[in-house]
């Protein structure tokens, strides 16, 4: 036998079958190579080691481990002429090593670095969750997971690429065959093996890398504006009385249905604390004023801050603190006094503000009491979101503050459901890793740590599609994390309710409609009935062609138009505010809908585009009421009603540099862009966001 540890240069996708004894690594070996019609490598040792015991009933031993090396390399070698795109390997030297190591103390140098060479563009680490069987020379079946974790910790510590394989042996063949598929492809599109297992362990699928490769290449299309929408033409528009009617009629209904509040508040504060942290990476006390800093640096935010310094809830708070940590405040300059105050606000050592979740934040000061976000829509919650006395609220959270929002609800929950009488049960759930987005650089280059790891940006609150489809609700109020206010609960009850009124008239005479057409009941009539329906409540009207269509081809089309989620949104009057408002929008079909629109979704250097923007009457709050069941009382799929196409390319900033990440269609954007929808004029006083923490110095945020 030749002595030679040197594999053979290839352009063949090389698999390694990685894994202690029995656990399917030559039927998988077997099951692959018969698929993809090429070679596998059996197990040099067996044979070896067979042949051994047959001849003088001798086990194996240390100095087998050179011989058996030889063997496999020139095994694995001689295959390799006459695989066929694909080489599937039963073991390799690794395993070799390991065994090694692990009967006999230690591992030949020359065995060891070979081992450490030899390289493979996938280990498939199997599981050691199917049966143990015995033959001449296996060992026994004690402690396998231990030897299943040195195999593990081993790939770990060598760095190379794995993946592990667990189920029967039809599960495993069919999730292997799918990696492999998709690490060919990763390959014909210069990614690395480390790069594919990364995005593998992600749980995102590559045809959707390859998808966002494209959309950073050709760009993502704009929305196509028609004009506004506006009083009368696309926004309800109803007198108090009205809102009043809604709203009891809600109240009558609400027993009938579950109720569920969707809030999401993902991530840290720290847009919210951007202008302070800017401060203190930038001011010196003592080469200048605070006074110069802010006529340097025109910065109007800080100067608000610090004169309205003592309305802010978390005031005393801090300024005890800081009488604790500096005995003679007191007697500081007026600068220095402000500079502390705000170090000691942002410190990860104290208070730590801008890294926590706004939910958590202090927000309102009460007489007894400064109260957050959280409990402030749990208060919410007892007022116009529960029926049969429970209320279900579900926060979309990040993993690692899941824990400081439990303790925030744990502090408030009883001294609200108690007075209630409203039992509030609370749900949380993450942003699916499998929607995050790779990063690109100006010349469409991967973007790595330094670690040599793909950089992943979170794919935006489009994400949160897929948390809202998981969630078993007839009527889901959504409302954002930042979006509540000390003073006027009774009136952001009466709109709320409203909405939802209006929502369970608008599902009443849908689902009425689909009823009736099931039954085989529509004539020429009641069809114009319903054409006008949703021309005036649902702001659809077809086109020439519908009038083209059979009776039965109509009645076809109006199904296909109604059986759809419904969603009811609250529009404020547009005061300048950044973001999304209601727009009638015309897509590639021709077909003309109502939908929120971005900023980011429009076309600035389009003069028209723009004129349409800037003739915006009303202003996207988040203030919706949804349902996702069907007239069956069946979930819909909420991901079949995604328009896909109106996601973003946003652009962030890494250690200096601009880089490129995708967004998913907005939430409320292209998320629900093929719902049906109504859009409801509703008061200012609805939307009271704190974007940043001066806003905490609104008049709706202040004690009256």
């Amino acid at each position: 036998m030749e002595k030679d540890l040197r594999q053979q240069k290839t352009a063949i996708i090389k698999i390694a079958l990685f894994g202690p004894e029995s656990t399917g690594k030559t039927t998988l070996a077997k099951q692959l190579a018969d698929y993809y019609k090429t070679e596998w490598v059996p197990e040099f040792a067996r044979d070896y080691l067979q042949e051994k015991w047959e001849e003088n009933k001798h086990i194996c031993v240390a100095d087998d481990m050179m011989p058996i090396a030889y063997g496999q390399t020139a095994l694995e070698n001689k295959k390799l002429e006459t695989a066929n795109k694909y080489l599937f390997c039963d073991t390799n030297l690794m395993v070799t090593k390991v065994f090694s190591e692990m009967y006999y103390g230690f591992c030949d140098p020359l065995l060891d670095e070979a081992a450490k060479k030899h390289e493979y563009d996938l280990f498939f680490l199997t599981d050691i969750d199917v049966p143990w069987e015995k033959d001449d020379i296996r060992d026994s079946p004690e402690g396998r997971e231990t030897v299943f974790s040195v195999f593990k910790q081993t790939l770990i510590d060598t760095q190379k690429p794995y993946i592990t394989l667990s189920g029967d042996k039809e599960c495993r063949l069919k999730k292997a065959v799918s990696i492999i598929n998709d690490l060919a492809l990763a390959k014909e599109n210069d990614f690395s093996s480390d790069d594919f297992v990364q995005i593998y362990n992600r749980g995102i699928s590559f045809d959707t890398i390859l998808k966002q490769l494209k959309n950073f290449e050709k760009g993502i299309a704009k929305s196509s504006l028609i004009r506004p929408a506006t009083i009368n033409d696309g926004i309800l528009s109803l007198s108090q009385n009205e809102f009043q009617e809604k709203a009891l009629f809600f109240d009558t209904q609400k027993e009938q249905f579950k109720i569920k509040k969707f809030v999401p508040a993902s991530g840290a504060a720290t847009r919210m604390y951007k202008f302070l942290t800017a401060f203190l990476n930038d001011f010196d006390i003592s080469k200048e004023t605070i006074n110069a800093y802010i006529n340097r640096k025109n910065d109007k935010e800080l100067a608000i801050f610090i004169v309205g310094m003592e309305k802010f809830p978390f005031f005393e708070t801090v300024d005890k603190k800081l009488r604790e940590i500096y005995p003679d405040f007191e007697n500081l300059e007026r600068d220095y006094k402000n500079y502390y105050f705000i170090k000691l606000l942002l410190s990860p050592d104290h208070f730590n503000s801008a890294n926590k979740p706004k939910a958590v934040l202090p927000f309102h000061l009460y007489k007894t009491h400064i109260a957050n976000p959280i409990e402030e829509h749990l208060n919410e919650c007892v007022h116009y979101a529960s029926s049969k006395n429970v209320s279900h609220l579900h926060f979309t959270v990040s993993e690692i503050h899941q824990d400081l929002f439990e303790k925030a609800v744990l502090e408030v929950k009883d001294k609200i459901e108690k007075p209630s009488g409203i039992d509030i049960n609370i749900g949380y759930s993450y942003q699916n890793k499998s929607t995050d987005s790779i990063t690109i650089d100006a010349n469409n280059k991967l973007v790595k740590d330094q670690s040599g790891n793909l950089i992943f940006r979170p794919g935006g609150h489009g994400a949160l599609i897929e948390n809202l489809n998981e969630l078993d609700a007839d009527i889901i109020f959504i409302k954002n994390i930042d979006n509540v206010i000390q003073n006027h609960i009774e009136e952001i009850t009466l709109y709320k309710k409203a909405l939802a009124g209006i929502l369970i008239e608008m599902q009443q005479k849908v689902f009425s409609c689909l009823h009736t057409i099931d039954r085989n009941e529509i004539n020429d009539n009641y069809l114009e009935d319903i054409l006008l329906f949703l021309k005036e409540k649902l702001s659809i009207e077809m086109n020439d062609d519908f009038n083209k269509f059979t009776f039965e081809n109509k009645i076809t089309k109006i199904k296909e138009l109604l059986d759809k989620p419904i969603r009811v949104c609250g529009m404020v009057k547009n005061e300048g505010e950044p973001g999304g408002g209601p727009f009638w929008v015309i897509n590639d079909k021709g077909v003309s809908s109502q939908q929120i629109v971005e900023t980011s979704q429009v076309d600035l250097t389009n003069k028209k585009q723009l004129a349409v923007l800037e003739a915006a009457t009303h202003f996207n709050p988040v203030d919706l009421v949804c349902a996702t069941k069907n007239y069956k009382n069946e979930k819909f799929n909420l991901l079949r009603f995604v328009d896909q196409n109106a996601g973003f390319i946003v652009e962030k900033s890494v250690d200096g540099k601009t880089v490129r990440s995708y967004e998913l269609p907005g939430l409320w954007n292209g998320s629900m862009a093929n719902w049906l929808t109504v859009f409801v004029a509703v008061p200012l006083i609805t939307f009271n966001p704190v974007k940043t923490v001066n806003d905490l110095l609104k008049a709706a945020h202040q004690p009256q």
